[in-house]
């Protein structure tokens, strides 16, 4: 049995919930995400509560039990209070700064990189930290991600772009010969 798909997902009043056939739809002021369980787990919406039931006891009915009551979960996270990612840039001449909707990196190319931000992640930039944010978490894990993999940390003096708490294990250079 699932541990996860056992809890029910408890919402506050102003996160509205409908569903429509197999989906389930999250909405808070402007911001608005579908879960489409398509037809994986059977659902029950009671006033503020959202429960998860398997179709069978058979492994892949359970897995997706657990699988996407934490989604739901991660859904009403992301509308009430939001989701952060930190990337720290290191390196000589390496900068970021943010302009609306596009970051642009100067990461030791012989060129700007310019970033256009999906919708729904907004970033910031204080020194040599990229903070983003949105209510999506893989779409903010992803952007994370793709903005990491422009110049990934390497392990000699660490330059590059990695994520805050992400630690570099570090590569001894070249001895001199005695």
């Amino acid at each position: 049995m699932s541990r996860i798909g056992k809890l029910p997902v408890e919402f506050a009043a102003d996160i509205n919930v409908s569903t429509n056939g197999n989906v389930i739809t999250f909405a808070k002021g402007k911001n608005s995400v579908d879960l489409d369980t398509r037809g994986h787990v059977t659902f029950a919406l009671e006033g503020t509560t959202l429960t998860f039931n398997t179709l069978s006891d058979s492994r892949e009915h359970r897995a997706f039990w657990g699988t996407y009551r934490a989604l739901a979960l991660n859904i009403v996270t992301g509308l009430t209070t939001g989701y952060i990612k930190k990337l720290e840039i290191n390196g000589v001449g390496y900068r970021a700064a943010a302009q609306d909707k596009v970051l642009k990196l100067q990461l030791g190319f012989s060129h700007d990189i310019n970033y256009e931000l999906p919708e729904g992640i907004e970033a910031g930039v204080e020194k040599n930290v990229i903070t983003l944010s949105g209510h999506d978490k893989q779409l903010l894990g992803q952007v994370a991600a793709e903005i990491r993999s422009f110049r990934p940390p390497e392990p000699y003096k660490g330059k590059g772009v990695k994520y805050i708490e992400e630690h570099i294990v570090r590569k001894a250079g070249k001895t001199s010969k005695k």
